[in-house]
C-alpha cells in the first residue's frame, strides 16, 4: 500500500538540511530503485522553486511500504529526523486515484 509522509521543518531548518540531504536522497533513491516511491520533494518557504536562503518548511514523500508501522518505522530512521530538520512527521494511508 502507498503511505504519504508528511514533515513538517523547524524553523531556519536549511543549515541542517544541507548537512543531512546526501543521506536522505540515498534512501529515497534506494525506494526508487525497487520501484516503490510514488513522489518525493520539500515544499519551498516562498512560492517559489529555488527558495534560496528562505529554505524549505517541509517534505513529502509517498512510497510503497508492507504496513504502516513499517512505513512509520522507514519515517523515523530519515537522516533529517536524526539531524533535527523535522519538528513533526505524519505518516498516513495513502490511495492514489489519479493519473
Amino acid at each position: 500500500m502507498w503511505y504519504a509522509i508528511i514533515s513538517e521543518d523547524i524553523e531556519n531548518s536549511l543549515p541542517l538540511r544541507k548537512q543531512a540531504r546526501p543521506a536522505h536522497l540515498e534512501r529515497l533513491e534506494a525506494l526508487k530503485n525497487d520501484g516503490r516511491l510514488l513522489i518525493a520533494g520539500p515544499h519551498p518557504a516562498i512560492d517559489n522553486e529555488d527558495p534560496g536562503e528562505a529554505g524549505f518548511t517541509g517534505s513529502l514523500v509517498v512510497a510503497e511500504f508492507d504496513s504502516l508501522a513499517s512505513a512509520q518505522a522507514w519515517a523515523d530512521a530519515d537522516p533529517y529526523v536524526a539531524a533535527g530538520v523535522y519538528a513533526r512527521v505524519v505518516v498516513k494511508p495513502f490511495k492514489k486515484v489519479l493519473p
